[in-house]
């Protein structure tokens, strides 16, 4: 793939990093924020790091930057409402246009694409809370263990950093998860729980298409990669690159392309991906604003490649910049 060294950045460019935001992942997204500012300013970029609150709008109106860098997290830097408003004020981002980020924020919709596409994904089931409990909790939930078996995933149908998300290994324990899930979202997303190796493949396209970094292999200390395995220090160990073998880090980096290219992404993403005893990918999730902080994926990802993360951002804000000519 094209390095970073390669990838030019252009440093006269004015650059907005927006972070905060008022979703559940608001102190991650700061962090990410934060990382992101000064790994721009280190190789030359004028970046200003500035929340998504009231004030942005009468900013970017009367002083619009070169080009923003969404570090938000949750739906605010992921439904797409966001990127929405900054094409409303012919204002370039690095990343995927605000349709695509709706499509990939959904993770029923996106499994549905992921699958027509012929790309595996767990068997899944989305269910409302309100269809929940008109049809009755009980009866629901046992349809749902008779049709998908155990052990199950539970998660929030919209979210990230593993907020709500539970695995659920005896039956008895659904309702509570649903419960648990139903806090982040209104919808849950309930599939069928893949044993194996959790991998996260981050994609990012300097110029020459999509090309996968190497893939980082997640081990949480409890087992599940949930919101205190991802940002508490001790919590998880990652291995990068990932320890697979040869032919199945293939598959997986083919895999990861291929639903970037499928939800019709753009810039960067992070495939979310579980391979299975026998070698076997399977997407569980695409996120279209990965995490930028200290613990964070693809930050991993690009130093095990070998590469300089400020350069390969840089790089994404002159791409970004340049749409708008």
């Amino acid at each position: 793939m094209r390095t970073a060294a390669d990838s030019p950045v252009v440093t006269d460019l004015r650059v907005l990093v927006l972070a905060g935001g008022l979703s559940y992942e608001r102190d991650v997204s700061l962090r990410s924020g934060r990382r992101v500012l000064d790994a721009l300013r280190a190789v030359g970029v004028d970046a200003e790091l500035r929340d998504a609150d009231v004030a942005l709008l009468p900013s970017l109106t009367a002083d619009p930057p070169d080009a923003v860098v969404i570090a938000l997290h949750g739906a605010t830097g992921e439904d797409g409402s966001l990127r929405g408003v900054l094409d409303l004020c012919d204002i370039p981002y690095v990343g995927c246009d605000a349709r695509t980020a709706r499509l990939a924020w959904d993770k029923p919709s996106a499994k549905a694409v992921l699958r027509e596409a012929g790309i595996s994904t767990p068997d899944w089931v989305a269910l409302p809370h309100d269809r929940f409990s008109e049809l009755g909790a009980v009866a629901v939930l046992d349809r749902i263990v008779d049709r998908l078996g155990l052990p199950l995933m539970v998660k929030p149908a919209q979210g990230g950093s593993g907020l709500g998300a539970a695995v659920v290994r005896d039956a008895a324990a659904l309702p509570a998860a649903m419960v648990g899930c139903f806090a982040y979202d209104s919808t849950a997303l309930v599939e069928r729980y893949v044993p194996g190796t959790d991998v996260a493949v981050s994609v990012v396209d300097l110029g020459d298409g999509p090309q996968a970094l190497p893939a980082v292999e997640i081990v949480p200390r409890n087992g599940v990669y949930d919101y205190a395995a991802r940002y508490t220090a001790g919590r998880t160990t990652w291995h990068t690159p990932a320890r697979l073998e040869p032919a199945v880090a293939d598959a997986v980096a083919e895999m990861a392309i291929a639903a970037h290219r499928a939800l019709g992404l753009r810039d960067l993403s992070r495939v979310d991906l579980i391979v299975d005893a026998a070698g076997q990918p399977h997407v569980l999730g695409v996120n279209v604003s990965p995490g930028m902080t200290e613990t964070s994926l693809l930050p991993l990802a690009v130093q095990a490649a070998g590469l300089d993360f400020g350069r390969v951002l840089g790089a994404l804000v002159s791409r970004a910049a340049a749409r708008r000519n």
